[in-house]
C-alpha cells in the first residue's frame, strides 16, 4: 500500500521524523523525554504521515490486518531527537550492516575467485580454452538469474534470516568441491550449481536491509555492502598470491587450493550467519541472544521511523508469502521497467573488460603472481569513486544524472581501449587505461535503491528487487560473448561492440528521467482534479498498490 500524498512525493523525507511534543499526550511526552535525556525534540509534524488521527487509524487497521510483525510498537505519537536517531543508526549499522557486508564478502569470495584462479593456468590443466571459460560464465550466470526469483519467493516465505544462512552454506559445499574438477564437465556442472545457490541472494539482502533502514539511508548502506565487494578483490588477490605459490603441494595445482581454502572460509561465515541475522528489529532476542541487541526504546524508535519514511512497509509480515496474482501484478508495472532496462544495459560496457582482466593482463605478460596484485589498484579507486557518488546521490536527492556517471566516465576508456595503437605492444599503458575504465564509480548501490523506492509496497518491492538482479544477470550473460577466442588478445570487434553500448547506456538514463517527470506530472493532473474527500476515499479504498497508485510519486 501507498502512503498518503503528504508523504509520498518524488523527494525522499528526510530522516528523521517527529511530532509536535504539545500534540503528544502527557504520558507519551514523559516517555519521550525519559528516553532522550535533556535533549531538545524535533517540532516538525510535517515530517510524520501519520499526524491526522484518521490516517494513524486507517495504517493501523493495515498493519493489523497484515499481521505486521512490528504492529505492536507502532506509535503515531512517539518523538525523539537528532542525536538519538544518529546512535540508533550507528549501532545499527555495527549489528546488521557490518554483518550483511561480511555475508557479502562470503558470496564474492566464491563466485569472483575463477578469475585467480585463470592466472595459475586452470584452463590448460582442465584442457580448456576461452570458449569454455565463456560458456561456464554462460551456465553460471543463466543458473543464477533463473533462481532469483524462486530464491526472494522462498525468502519472503520462511525469511531472509533463515534461507541466506541455508543458501551460504549449500554453495560453500560446492565451493569447496571445485579443488577436485577434473575436466571442461565437471566445471560446467559446479557452474550450474554455484548459480542456482547464490542466485537471490543480493534482493534478499536488500530486502532485508530495508526492515532496518529508511530510503534514504539504504543508498548508502548498499555502497558499503558493495564496497565489501571490491574489497573481496583486493583480499582474495593477496590470497591468491600465497596460494597459488602452493602448486605442487600434495600434487595439487595452486589454484586447486585456492578452491579449498576460500570455500571454508565462506562456510565458516555460513554458518555463523544463522546466529547473526534477526529476522526483524523486535526479533533480536532469542535463547542464545536472551537481551536482544535494541532496548525497548530503540526498538520503538527504529520501527516508526522506517514507517515515517514508508508507511508501505508493514502492510505485509516478513514470513507472509508473495501469490501467484501479485506476482503478476508486479511482473506487468511497467512504471519499473525502464529502472530493469537501465539494469540490463549498464554494466554491459564494463564486463568483458573486468572479466577478461587476469586473461589480458597474462597476454600482456605478467606472470601469474603479479597479474594478481596488478587488480588491486582498479578496485582500490573503484571503491573510493563509489562511495563518492553514492553519496553525492544522497547530497542532492537525484539519482538519475549522478548514476549515469558510470557510464559518462567509461565513454573516454573505452574509445581509447579500441583505437590507440600502443594496445598491441604497449603493457603497461594498456594496464594503465583497463585501471582507469575499472576505476568508474559503480552505481548499483543508487539503482537497487531506487527500484526499492519505486516499488512503494513490501510484495513488489520483493519481486521487482529480483527482477532487477535478473536483468543485471541477463546482461551478464549478453557480455560473456562479446570477447571471442577468434578476437583476442586485442578484442577489436568486441570493443566496437562495448563502446557502442556504452553510448546506448546514456540514452536509456536520460529516456527513464523524462518518463518519471512525465508520468509524475501525469498522476499530480489526475490527483489534483479530485476532491478533497475523491482523494481520501481513494486511499482508504482503493485496491491499487505499488507505483501505480496516484498519491505515489516516482524517483527520479
Amino acid at each position: 500500500m501507498a502512503s498518503p500524498p503528504e508523504a509520498s512525493n518524488g523527494q525522499d523525507q528526510k530522516q528523521y521524523s517527529a511530532v509536535d511534543s504539545k500534540d503528544v499526550p502527557a504520558s507519551d511526552s514523559a516517555s519521550a523525554a525519559e528516553g532522550s535525556g535533556s535533549e531538545e525534540e524535533f517540532d516538525d509534524p510535517s515530517k510524520n504521515p501519520f499526524q491526522d488521527p484518521e490516517a494513524a487509524a486507517y495504517w493501523k487497521n493495515i498493519y493489523d490486518n497484515a499481521q505486521y510483525e512490528c504492529r505492536h510498537v507502532f506509535d503515531p505519537t512517539l518523538t525523539w531527537t537528532e542525536q538519538e536517531e544518529k546512535r540508533l543508526v550507528r549501532k545499527t549499522d555495527l549489528r546488521i550492516c557490518l554483518w550483511a557486508c561480511i555475508m557479502f564478502f562470503a558470496l564474492q569470495v566464491d563466485r569472483g575467485n575463477l578469475q585467480q584462479a585463470l592466472a595459475d593456468n586452470m584452463l590448460d590443466d582442465l584442457g580448456m580454452n576461452t570458449n569454455d571459460y565463456n560458456y561456464g560464465q554462460v551456465v553460471f550466470l543463466i543458473s543464477f538469474l533463473l533462481a532469483e526469483l524462486p530464491s526472494q519467493l522462498v525468502s519472503k516465505k520462511i525469511g531472509p534470516d533463515r534461507w541466506i544462512p541455508m543458501q551460504m552454506v549449500l554453495w560453500s559445499v560446492v565451493a569447496i568441491s571445485q579443488c577436485a574438477l577434473k575436466n571442461r564437465t565437471t566445471f560446467l556442472v559446479t557452474r550450474a550449481f554455484l548459480g542456482m545457490l547464490e542466485g537471490g541472494f543480493i534482493p534478499d539482502i536488500v530486502l532485508w536491509l530495508s526492515y532496518f533502514y529508511t530510503s534514504r539511508e539504504l543508498p548508502i548502506r548498499l555502497s558499503y555492502f558493495w564496497t565489501s565487494y571490491s574489497t573481496t578483490g583486493i583480499v582474495t588477490s593477496l590470497l591468491a598470491f600465497a596460494l597459488l605459490r602452493l602448486r605442487g603441494v600434495s600434487g595439487w595445482a595452486g589454484w586447486r587450493w585456492l578452491f579449498l581454502v576460500e570455500g571454508l572460509v565462506t562456510l565458516i561465515i555460513g554458518l555463523a550467519s544463522f546466529f547473526m541475522m534477526p529476522a526483524s528489529v523486535v526479533q533480536t532476542k532469542t535463547w542464545f541472544r536472551p537481551k536482544g541487541w535494541f532496548t525497548d526504546r530503540e526498538v520503538a524508535v527504529m520501527v516508526n521511523r522506517v514507517l515515517r519514511d514508508d508507511p508501505s512497509k508493514g502492510d505485509l509480515h516478513n514470513r507472509a508469502p508473495i501469490t501467484p496474482r501479485r506476482l503478476w501484478e508486479v511482473l506487468k508495472d511497467y512504471d519499473l521497467w525502464p529502472l530493469y532496462i537501465i539494469g540490463f544495459i549498464c554494466y554491459l560496457p564494463t564486463g568483458p573488460v573486468n572479466t577478461y582482466l587476469t586473461l589480458t593482463l597474462r597476454s600482456l605478460g605478467f606472470n601469474p603472481f603479479n597479474t594478481n596484485l596488478l587488480t588491486i589498484p582498479p578496485t582500490i579507486v573503484h571503491i573510493v569513486s563509489m562511495l563518492l557518488v553514492t553519496r553525492l546521490s544522497e547530497y542532492l536527492n537525484e539519482r538519475t544524472y549522478v548514476a549515469m556517471t558510470q557510464a559518462v566516465w567509461t565513454v573516454p576508456g573505452l574509445l581509447a581501449l579500441r583505437f590507440w595503437p600502443g594496445v598491441i605492444n604497449n603493457a603497461w599503458g594498456t594496464y594503465a587505461l583497463i585501471v582507469v575504465i575499472l576505476s568508474y564509480p559503480y552505481t548499483y548501490a543508487i539503482q537497487v535503491a531506487w527500484v526499492s523506492k519505486n516499488a512503494n509496497n513490501v510484495g513488489t518491492r520483493a519481486v521487482a528487487a529480483a527482477i532487477y538482479n535478473i536483468c543485471v544477470q541477463l546482461g551478464s550473460v549478453c557480455y560473456s560473448f562479446i570477447y571471442q577466442d577468434k578476437d583476442k588478445p586485442y578484442y577489436r570487434s568486441g570493443n566496437t561492440t562495448l563502446v557502442a553500448l556504452n553510448f546506448v547506456s546514456v540514452f536509456a538514463y536520460l529516456a527513464t528521467k523524462a518518463y518519471y517527470v512525465w508520468r509524475n506530472k501525469q498522476k499530480e493532473k489526475m490527483w489534483s482534479a479530485m476532491s478533497k474527500e475523491e482523494q481520501e476515499k481513494y486511499i482508504k479504498t482503493t485496491d491499487v498498490k505499488g507505483p501505480k497508485r496516484l498519491d505515489f510519486r516516482l524517483a527520479h
